[in-house]
């Protein structure tokens, strides 16, 4: 069930936010404030150390020396909170690895610092979600 409620904002903070709307191109003010509101939980659930799930992405040359064992030893050391990877070859000295993650949102966190901080990995990522008990 649905409940309205209102809130009230300077013009130029509703104008700059009309401007988000459009850009993120949602329907209309309430899907917006209903997704950052979503995006405020699932941030909270982190920073509470809840149980949560998350993608790791690393781009890296695999030519490094002895990158890819050291990605790989580093996975094998949190292998209770890795639930998936894939690895994709982006061109003939570029490879992408996607790696799906779960648990306790400290131990997420710190393999994802790890591996990016891995000397060789070029980019690196963690996006945070939860399994949105509470984001309905």
């Amino acid at each position: 069930m649905l409940k309205r409620f209102s809130i009230s904002l300077k013009k130029n903070l509703l104008a700059n936010f009309d401007g988000f709307i459009r850009r993120c191109r949602y329907s209309n003010r309430s899907e917006a404030v209903r997704d950052l509101i979503r995006k405020a939980l699932v941030q909270h659930e982190w920073e509470a150390d809840k149980n949560v799930i998350g993608v790791i992405t690393l781009v890296y040359d695999h030519h490094y020396h002895q990158l890819q064992e050291m990605i790989t030893q580093l996975q094998h050391d949190f292998h209770k909170q890795i639930t998936s990877t894939t690895h994709v070859h982006m061109d003939h000295d570029n490879c992408l690895e996607v790696i799906i993650v779960r648990g306790k949102a400290v131990e997420v966190r710190e393999l994802s610092e790890r591996l990016i901080a891995i000397k060789g990995v070029k980019n690196g990522n963690l996006a945070m979600s939860s399994t949105g008990k509470n984001l309905h």
